[in-house]
C-alpha cells in the first residue's frame, strides 16, 4: 500500500483579504528566451456559498440536494457537462437492490428510491429480481433527472468547471477552492466543504493522508451497442479474445430500458492508477482501444446480416478505485463481511463483495453467507467458501460516520469511493447505491455543523442520523 502526502502542496498556495472578498494569487508562465519566468495574478471570488461539494456525481448531487433542502446555500462543482459521474458519463446503468440479502427487509430508500420513482414516471428504468443488477435505468434520462434536482433545489451548478487548488487563510483553515471553466479562473468561497471528485483531489491537494493499494481494481470502459447479440460475443470472445488483445477478464451488461440499446462493461484495463495524470490518459486510450478490438473481431467472425454498432462511448472511463482518504475510522474487511452493525451507520449495503483482480483475470464474489465464486469468461465457476457456515448469517453490512471525516480540517468531508475501507469491505461498499447515501449523510452532516457552528467531527452522529430519516432514508 502506498501512502502519499503532499504537505509540500501547502507551500505554494496563499490567499490573503482584499476588500470584501479573498484574492489568491496564483502562477502565471512568461518565456524569456530560453528561460521560463512565473508571475502572479489575483483572483476573484466568483461565488460564496455556505456549503460547496467538488464533484457531481449522484453522491455529490445527492449531498448537495439533502443540505439544500435543508436550507443551505450549496454549489456544485463538476468537470464533465452533466450530472452523475459513473451513472451518466461512464455510462454504468445499473443499481443493486434495495433490500437484505434475503430480499425482506427494505434497508435503502432516500435519494436513491426518489430517483427512481422519477425515472420510472418517464418509462426510464426497469426492475429485476436478480439483487445485483435490481434496477436498469437509462442513463441519458437521468442526467436531465439531476439536472432538475439540482435547479429544483436552488443549487447553484457548475458544470465544465474544473477544481484546480484550495484556498486557506493564515490560520491554514480551507476558505475557498480556486476552479477553472470558460469565463476564467476564479475562487469558490464556503464555509463547509465536501470532496465528491472520487479521487479525493482536495483532500490530496490539502496534503491529507491518503493510501493506494497496491492492487487496485482495473477501470473499465463501457460502450452502448445497437442489435447487440450477447451468447455470440461470449462464444467468440472465449475463441479469439486473444487474436485481438482483448484482456481476460469479466463481461457483463444491460438493456436501456425501452430501447435496443445494449451496455456492455466488457473492457479492463490493467496497471492503471487513474489518480495519475498519464495512467488516466493511457487507461482511456487503451479502454477504447478494446472497444474496438471487440468490434474488429465481431467483424470477422461473427454473424455479417447482425453486426451491431457502436453508438456511445463514455465521456469518462469507468473507475472502480485510486486513492483512499485517511478520516476517523477505516472500515474493516471483517466489518463488511460479517455485517457489523455501527452506532453512527449512514448507510446500509446488500452488495456482495465484488473484488475484481488485477493480478489475474476475472474476479471474485464473496457473499454474506461465507460462499464464494471465482469468475473468468470460458472458464467453469470455482465456488468455495471463505469461512465456515454459522447459525445466523448477517444481511447487509454498514457503512459509519466516522469513515468520510478526515482526519484533520474542522469543514471538510469526504463523499464517495475514496472514503476509508480496507481492501476486501472497500470491493462491496464502493458501488453506487451505497455511495448515493454516503452522499446524503455528507450533506446533513455538513448542514448540522453550519446550522449548530461546529466543527464536522463535533456533530452528533444520532443528529445526523434523525436527520437523515426525517428526509426519507431508512436507518438501522
Amino acid at each position: 500500500m502506498k501512502i502519499h502526502s503532499r504537505r509540500t502542496f501547502l507551500n505554494n498556495i496563499w490567499v490573503g483579504s482584499v476588500g470584501l472578498g479573498i484574492m489568491a494569487p496564483f502562477s502565471s508562465c512568461m518565456k524569456h528566451g530560453g528561460e521560463i519566468k512565473s508571475t502572479r495574478v489575483n483572483l476573484p471570488v466568483i461565488d460564496e456559498v455556505e456549503i460547496c461539494i467538488l464533484g457531481g456525481s449522484c453522491t455529490g448531487v445527492f449531498a448537495g440536494v439533502r443540505a439544500a433542502r435543508l436550507g443551505a446555500s450549496v454549489a456544485i462543482v463538476e468537470k464533465q457537462n452533466a450530472f452523475g459521474g459513473v451513472a451518466t458519463s461512464s455510462l454504468v446503468n445499473i443499481w443493486h437492490s434495495l433490500y437484505d440479502t434475503e430480499g425482506k427487509q427494505q434497508i435503502i430508500a432516500g435519494l436513491t428510491k426518489e430517483v427512481l420513482d422519477r425515472l420510472a414516471t418517464r418509462d426510464a428504468v426497469n426492475v429485476s429480481s436478480n439483487p445485483s443488477s435490481a434496477y436498469t435505468f437509462n442513463s441519458q434520462e437521468l442526467k436531465i433527472e439531476l439536472d432538475e434536482l439540482v435547479l429544483e433545489t436552488g443549487i447553484h451548478p457548475y458544470l465544465h468547471t474544473l477544481f484546480s487548488e484550495p484556498c486557506l487563510d493564515e490560520d491554514g483553515q480551507l476558505i475557498g477552492v480556486i476552479v477553472d471553466n470558460k469565463s476564467g479562473r476564479g475562487i469558490i468561497k464556503a464555509k463547509y466543504f465536501i470532496d465528491a471528485t472520487g479521487d479525493g483531489d482536495l483532500c490530496y491537494r490539502l496534503g491529507l493522508k491518503s493510501y493506494v493499494f497496491d492492487l487496485l481494481q482495473p477501470p473499465t470502459t463501457c460502450a452502448c451497442f445497437e442489435g447487440w447479440n450477447s451468447r455470440e460475443f461470449d462464444e467468440l470472445l472465449k475463441m479469439h479474445a486473444a487474436e485481438f488483445n482483448i484482456p481476460d477478464g469479466f463481461v457483463w451488461g444491460a438493456t436501456l430500458p425501452n430501447t435496443n440499446v445494449y451496455m456492455l462493461a466488457g473492457t479492463r484495463v490493467y496497471k492503471a492508477d487513474c489518480s495519475v495524470a498519464d495512467d488516466l490518459t493511457k487507461a482511456e486510450i487503451e479502454g477504447r482501444r478494446q472497444i474496438r478490438a471487440i468490434m474488429d473481431m465481431l467483424r470477422k467472425y461473427g454473424t455479417k446480416e447482425n453486426l451491431p454498432g457502436l453508438v456511445a462511448l463514455p465521456s469518462y472511463i469507468g473507475i472502480r478505485e485510486t486513492r483512499h482518504i485517511k478520516c476517523l475510522y477505516q472500515i474493516s474487511d471483517e466489518d463488511a463481511m460479517y455485517g457489523k452493525h455501527f452506532e453512527d451507520a449512514i448507510a446500509n449495503g446488500s452488495y456482495r463483495l465484488d473484488i475484481h483482480h488485477q493480478d489475474k483475470p476475472g474476479l471474485t464474489f464473496r457473499y454474506l453467507d461465507g460462499s464464494e465464486v471465482y469468475v473468468r469468461p470460458g472458464v467453469a465457476d470455482q465456488k468455495s467458501r471463505w469461512r465456515k457456515e454459522m447459525e445466523v448469517d448477517p444481511t447487509f453490512y454498514q457503512i459509519p460516520l466516522r469513515s468520510i471525516i478526515p482526519e484533520k480540517h474542522e469543514n471538510l468531508m469526504v463523499a464517495g469511493r475514496m472514503l476509508d475501507a480496507a481492501i476486501i469491505a472497500y470491493s462491496g461498499i464502493r458501488v453506487m447505491v451505497n455511495m448515493n447515501q454516503v452522499g446524503e449523510a455528507a450533506g446533513v452532516t455538513s448542514y448540522l455543523a453550519l446550522h449548530q457552528q461546529k466543527r464536522i467531527r463535533d456533530v452528533s452522529s444520532g443528529d445526523v442520523r434523525d436527520e437523515l430519516k426525517k428526509g426519507g432514508s431508512i436507518i438501522i
